[in-house]
């Protein structure tokens, strides 16, 4: 098949560095690009980290196109769960003489502290070449951005992730005390500096977006939480509270907040509008949820619809078949968010395409529906300034 042009757009601009991103929308031909970059400077090892799920699919990927170049596929977990393989993959590496290292879903290392994403950056060290591939660079907030440089060079931010916070972001340190422990948290208020970040990264990064010829519908659906369920919810929150005021926990709100959404994730009203949502599209709908309890409540409910998580099935998947998402639980992690919504919209995708949103009568349900929107901004803005500030290259679309 011939190269699409935003595909074509991306090799002339990657092929004059050792290093380089695609934050190229799912469906938008980014493993192809990745593996003519590779067949051009023809390496003697080729090591692709991904995340486990995607591993066979990355492979048959990469064979449908016919490329030969020796290579191994691993995926991201393993590298933090063997000690084995990450020695014999820093051994391969080290003699090799022009390899090629390359991060499937880059934002699988965006946690510094991560082991998977230390090992990951020594393995860069010693590669000639490295490459990162993303849909979406940011799921929090700028700060996403650091390791994914860092494991492609140090020299491209010189700068320390410490230094990193403190030249692009404006935070306050919020200490939590308790009767044996002290526990700070850096809250982000607002970025500075940023034209100069885009300026340090422009060079190495390509974006673009995949636009078909179908549309995108977002629905938005409401339901009242079962009145028992909807007692528990307020215990359970108010239960965090009074422990917090009493210094007896720390607050850890993405726990709290887990908690909270799977006391209510089986709220009866959430069945009867899906029933009527996938009435008659059974065989095209997709229904994405967050907890076990879930899908299993799902699968009993309809045995002849597609139900997933977003653990199992927001990468690396082409559902293109299917039109129609259901959102039954939902989830903080716009990444995850965003990866969702692209199994559907992609390459072969011939009908428009539905996604519906199912919120409850809570205040998490809003604020997280409010988290979601707050990243697509965060990207948007991201997307306005790398293309304003590379004035030498031609970008076509971005995050």
């Amino acid at each position: 098949m011939t190269l699409l042009d935003n595909q074509k757009q991306a090799l002339i601009k990657l092929k004059k560095y050792k290093v380089g991103a695609l934050f190229m929308k799912p469906g938008s031909g980014k493993t192809r690009v990745a593996c003519e970059l590779i067949n051009d400077v023809n390496p003697d090892y080729v090591l692709w980290i991904t995340p486990f799920q995607t591993k066979e699919n990355l492979e048959i990927e990469i064979s449908k196109w016919g490329y030969s170049f020796p290579q191994e596929i691993i995926g991201i977990e393993s590298l933090s769960n063997s000690d084995r393989l990450y020695l014999y993959c820093r051994n391969k590496l080290k003699n090799s003489t022009n390899s090629y290292i390359i991060m499937d879903e880059s934002l699988k290392i965006k946690n510094i502290h991560a082991l998977r994403t230390q090992r990951a950056i020594k393995l860069s060290r010693l590669a000639t070449y490295k490459l990162i591939m993303n849909g979406t660079p940011l799921s929090r907030n700028i700060l996403d951005l650091w390791s994914q440089l860092e494991f492609l060079s140090p020299k491209i931010l010189n700068l320390s992730f410490s230094q990193f916070k403190k030249t692009f972001c404006e935070y306050v340190t919020i200490t939590q005390l308790t009767q044996s422990t002290q526990q700070s948290m850096d809250i982000i208020k607002k970025y500075h500096n940023l034209e100069y970040l885009y300026k340090l990264i422009t060079p190495f990064i390509f974006t673009s977006s995949h636009e078909l010829a179908v549309k995108w519908h977002y629905i938005r659906h409401d339901f009242s939480i079962d009145e028992e369920l909807l007692k528990q919810y307020y215990e359970i929150k108010e239960d965090y509270l009074q422990k917090a005021a009493a210094y007896t926990i720390n607050i850890n709100f993405l726990e709290m907040s887990q908690v909270m959404q799977h006391c209510y994730c089986l709220s009866s009203e959430k069945f009867t509008i899906t029933e009527s949502l996938i009435a008659g599209k059974e065989e095209t709908t997709i229904i994405f949820c967050k907890y076990r309890r879930s899908e299993e409540a799902l699968q009993q409910a309809f045995p002849n619809v597609k139900i997933t998580t977003f653990a199992k099935s927001s990468y690396g998947l082409n559902l293109q078949f299917y039109n129609q998402i259901i959102y039954f639980d939902k989830t903080f992690d716009y990444s995850q968010r965003d990866q969702s919504e692209r199994r559907i919209y992609r390459t072969g995708q011939t009908q428009d395409c539905y996604y519906h949103d199912l919120s409850g009568n809570v205040g998490l349900d809003s604020l997280i529906d409010t988290n979601i929107s707050k990243k697509t901004s965060l990207l948007q803005e991201f997307k306005k300034e790398l293309s304003q500030k590379n004035s030498f290259e031609v970008i076509m679309d971005a995050f």
